[in-house]
């Protein structure tokens, strides 16, 4: 059965990939349609999603057998000149992540950290009766733009350019082709927003590349020496970085770890699998996460292609761990996928105390595919050594959803988030300063840590509570990728 399935696979690229022997059109009734070079980018599209997609066995046009020959396959493709309109066409109903670009370098550099930004991180939020939102600051990234200027953690605005906010014109005021744009700042006043009339100009710069680990800092509570990490990102470039504060932290002679995951929409696989064994140890013998495919997938890979164990090197390097049997991690409903996949595969190792809120919950995780149909066991995975072996006719690059991620326990499961153990939100009254004691959420978490009853209010005036964040306009968004080498056993 497996062969067959090779053997269909060869078939379709020989059929989609090239023009009909008899005539350089397809004819039907006189009419002149569509060739396969008109449907050139809908043809990796289709063929890319039939083999990898998750949920290629619920999507009835993604069916092997869905074409009987090469006209009607091509007609199909045809009915779709606008190659957005078939991949909103070939989406399962319940994946919410899948995304596509149509130049793969943008896609690529964002998934190493790379963008166009200013550097300001926020979220959006609605308040009043009508349709007015606001943006509060999270953090300003490390050398941008928004760092030199008087912007800062904790800051509200409710207007750019003057014109102020609303569900109808923020994204085009604010992830629009304008370079430069001017926040009009506000402050909150007996739980309402007020304008200060104050302003700061913000500048997107080329390339601004964004390093995951905000802060780090070790904490002495009571004698106990508590690890401090806000990461806000899992981008693999960062690993020995990583490896690196984690080194610190044991030569700080750490007992106790804080994970701050509050802004951390996720990224590289193998990334969140350093981190987990940072945590927990170098036990290579432990299984991590197991990857559940597609069901065509599944009768073709070799099974020791599907687990992940824990790892005692980074980049070549011995890594560094702090071997802990609990470990507290901060969340929102910002934090997603690789964030959810270090709480998800810690918990069959270690005592996972989440504090916050209701995570994402994206359990899926996707793979960049480009048009390369010849990488041999990996057909249109993207390979930076295989570059000049992209159709150079088709720059286009989809990140669909190909598996998930359980954990040794077999658990993968959470769709509606990851329900934080001690649930606390934001509070915009009192976003606090990160890494500072004081801070709410880590000074709940330092509160459980030490066992003491701390006099510090934890009440909740004005809860944050975003539609949306600053990240999710970036070609990453709250991806979840695989970034190791995947080969898969046509001849099983």
């Amino acid at each position: 059965m497996k062969k067959s399935f090779s053997l269909f696979l060869l078939g379709l690229l020989l059929f989609a990939c090239t023009n009909d022997d008899n005539s350089d059109d397809i004819t039907t009734d006189d009419n002149p349609i569509a060739t396969t070079d008109d449907v050139e980018v809908q043809s990796f599209m289709w063929q890319a999603m039939n083999l990898w997609y998750f949920w290629q066995q619920d999507v009835p046009d993604l069916a092997d057998n869905r074409f009987s020959s090469d006209p009607e396959f091509t007609a199909f493709l045809a009915e779709t000149p606008d190659p957005n309109d078939l991949m909103e066409r070939l989406l399962f109903n319940e994946d919410r992540f899948t995304f596509w670009n149509e130049d793969y370098t943008t896609l690529v550099n964002n998934l190493s950290g790379i963008s166009k930004s200013n550097g300001l991180e926020f979220g959006l939020a609605r308040y009043g009766d009508g349709n007015a939102i606001f943006g509060y600051v999270t953090y300003t990234v490390l050398g941008s733009d928004a760092e030199a200027k008087p912007i800062r953690r904790g800051n509200l605005f409710t207007r750019v350019d003057g014109i102020l906010l609303n569900d109808v014109n923020y994204i085009d005021l604010l992830f629009g082709d304008n370079d430069t744009y001017t926040l009009g700042l506000a402050r909150i006043e007996n739980n309402t927003i007020v304008e200060t009339g104050s302003e700061v100009t913000l500048t997107k710069q080329e390339n601004l590349v964004e390093n995951p680990i905000l802060l780090s800092k070790t904490l002495d509570v009571n004698g106990i020496k508590v690890g401090y990490l806000v990461y806000n990102g899992f981008t693999n470039e960062f690993d020995s970085q990583l490896n690196d504060v984690f080194g610190e932290f044991v030569a700080d002679g750490v007992t106790e770890l804080v994970l701050d995951f509050r802004y951390n929409p996720g990224g590289s696989v193998n990334s969140s699998r350093l981190l987990s064994s940072m945590v927990y140890g170098t036990n290579t013998n432990d299984l991590y996460i197991r990857q559940r495919w597609n069901d065509k997938l599944m009768q073709i890979f070799d099974p020791e292609n599907l687990e992940d164990y824990f790892a005692n090197t980074v980049g070549g390097a011995p890594l560094n761990t702090l071997n802990l049997s609990k470990v507290y991690v901060l969340t929102t409903g910002r934090t997603a996928s690789a964030s959810e996949l270090v709480i998800n595969g810690l918990t069959p190792y270690v005592d996972v105390v989440q504090i916050g809120g209701v995570t994402s919950g994206k359990n899926e995780f996707s793979i960049t595919m480009v048009d390369d149909p010849d990488r041999e066991g990996a057909p249109f995975i993207y390979s930076a050594s295989r570059e000049n072996q992209i159709n150079p006719n088709n720059s286009w690059a989809l990140q669909p959803l190909v598996g998930r991620n359980e954990n040794a326990a077999g658990f993968s499961d959470y769709t509606s988030g990851l329900v934080p153990d001690i649930p606390l939100e934001e509070d915009l009254a009192d976003l606090g300063t990160l890494g500072e004691p004081d801070e709410p959420l880590l000074a709940r978490a330092l509160q459980e840590i030490s066992g003491s009853v701390s006099k510090q209010s934890f009440d909740v005036l004005m809860p944050a509570k975003p539609f949306t964040s600053s990240k999710m306009f970036t070609p990453l968004k709250d991806n979840m990728y695989l970034d190791k080498e995947i080969k898969l056993n046509f001849n099983k």
